[in-house]
């Protein structure tokens, strides 16, 4: 069997393994832009092929795959710009959304009006826009705090909650908030043609989660929930990212496997996981598209209904990718053709009882400066657990390709035992120039998850009032010209 991997990151290393693994001894190709030496390790050990192209342009990508059985699509990008159809059309298996169906992660508008349309638990208040001057109404007379953002998928940029609970500052944060909305259009909505240009979001608190699903169009085969940490620095500081590391144990986040302390319940697990299953079904009954592949919700569960959409994904996150594919026991080869066969439930997705973090090492300049993040050699003492990520080969050099380099992987009976091994890893990442590099040391340490323990429970306490009394999503809000509505 030949199995060709399109992207060629963290997670497609994650992905890579995972075929490695399987008792039927695929040969693994990929295609990618940078080579991943990580990967290409694999590649040459199955006896495959490592090809350098564009994975976002459909004839390119077909043009290897015809030479394969099966394709797995990694990135979100290809899906949006319809490698999955060429494939099909070809009648090559893919496992991978089509342009249709992606269009849930594509466009943050698209995926909002499909919740209220049919009325899936967790929506928020938002309002879309086709330029900045209609947005101004709002941003002026707007009570709250508010969540700003793109509306197109942006690669996890130009997302912005800025809070208006001190009085004395709102005039200054209503300059703040004009300021970013003007820049979600002018510079990172420049390169998209779409209507709509701008979300605003009402603001929502509460701790964030991924719950990613394998998926045929009509089974939902859920996955652990993993925790991403998206800000840069310890205690949650710093600019957003793509993900610094994140967490995962069993279903709900444990604390460990034998401790039943979780930051969701057995029942918000499995809320969240229909609130996935309803947006996949949604989504096929607009586009009359099969959804083949995988989809996830990254998801917050809020004060205001618990289990919550923040955005869909249509594909692996990125690096909680790298939690569940590390520990999963069922062969990813008999998932893959149950997809494409529309069986999946006939599988059942097993995983290791184990705790797993993650954390990547980024070169300095990340996010903000990528181009001084590049072309750094780099120099790892031990390979053993970790994913190459943003890296190439350059004259026989691995260099930085300017986002995170490696992924380390800590694997444990509990979160903090896998952080501490993940961290150990992480010093094993050098570049010889004598470049900076940075990572989160405080993500999966016992400090960090009973902050988050603490947020769950407060966000649970009040949801959960609300759904006694029978105001679960209900919110009064002002609306510039319409004065004060009741929506949810």
């Amino acid at each position: 069997m030949k199995i060709l991997i399109v992207g060629g990151a963290g997670r497609e290393h994650a992905i890579a393994l995972a075929f490695s693994r399987s008792v039927y001894s695929p040969k693994i190709y990929c295609i990618s832009e940078m080579i991943n030496i990580g990967i290409k390790k694999i590649v040459d050990a199955s006896g495959g092929e490592y090809f350098r192209g564009n994975i976002n342009n459909p004839e390119e990508v077909a043009k290897f795959a015809s030479k394969v059985d099966l394709v797995f699509i990694g990135p979100e990008e290809p899906n949006f710009h319809g490698v999955p159809d060429k494939l099909e059309e070809m009648g090559i298996p893919c496992i991978g959304a089509n342009k249709a169906v992606s269009e849930i992660e594509m466009s943050k508008a698209t995926m909002r009006d499909i919740q209220w349309k049919y009325k899936i638990p967790g929506r928020l208040w938002y309002k879309k826009f086709k330029n900045f001057e209609e947005a101004i109404p709002y941003i002026e007379e707007y009570a709250e705090s508010i969540a700003l953002k793109p509306a197109r998928q942006a690669g996890g940029k130009g997302v912005k909650v800025i809070e208006d609970f001190q009085v004395y500052l709102q005039d200054e944060k209503r300059k703040i908030k004009k300021q970013h909305a003007e820049s979600i259009v002018k510079e990172y909505m420049k390169d998209y043609d779409l209507e709509y240009k701008l979300l605003i979001e009402e603001r929502v608190w509460g701790p964030e989660y991924t719950l990613q699903c394998f998926t045929d169009g009509r089974t939902v085969l859920p996955m652990p929930a993993v925790q991403d940490n998206k800000h840069a620095f310890d205690g949650d500081l710093g600019m957003e990212t793509g993900g610094m590391g994140s967490i995962s144990c069993g279903r709900t986040i444990k604390y460990g496997i034998d401790s039943d302390i979780s930051i969701l319940t057995e029942e918000e697990y499995w809320k969240s996981v229909e609130i996935v299953r309803m947006m996949v079904e949604a989504i096929q009954k607009e586009t009359g598209k099969k959804y083949h592949g995988v989809v996830a919700g990254q998801m917050m569960l809020t004060s205001i209904w618990g289990p919550t959409i923040i955005e869909m994904y249509s594909r692996f996150g990125d690096p909680e990718a790298a939690n569940v594919l590390t520990i999963l026991k069922t062969d990813i080869v008999e998932i893959c053709e149950a997809i494409i066969d529309e069986r999946l439930n006939t599988i059942k997705a097993e995983f290791e009882e184990k705790a797993v973090v993650v954390k990547a090492v980024c070169p300095e300049g990340y996010p903000n400066n990528r181009n001084l993040a590049k072309n750094h050699p780099v120099k790892i003492d031990n390979e053993n657990g970790i994913l190459f990520a943003s890296v190439d080969i350059i004259n026989g050099k691995i260099v930085t390709g300017g986002s995170r380099i490696v992924e380390c992987i800590g694997i444990g009976n509990t979160i903090p035992e896998a952080s501490l091994i993940a961290e150990k890893l992480c010093h094993n990442v050098k570049l010889e120039d004598g470049w900076r590099t940075f990572h989160r040391s405080d993500i999966g340490s016992e400090k960090s998850f009973r902050r988050r323990l603490e947020l769950a429970n407060l966000a649970r306490e009040i949801y959960q009032y609300r759904e006694r009394k029978g105001l679960l999503g209900r919110k009064i809000i002002w609306i510039p010209g319409k004065g004060l509505m009741e929506v949810g």
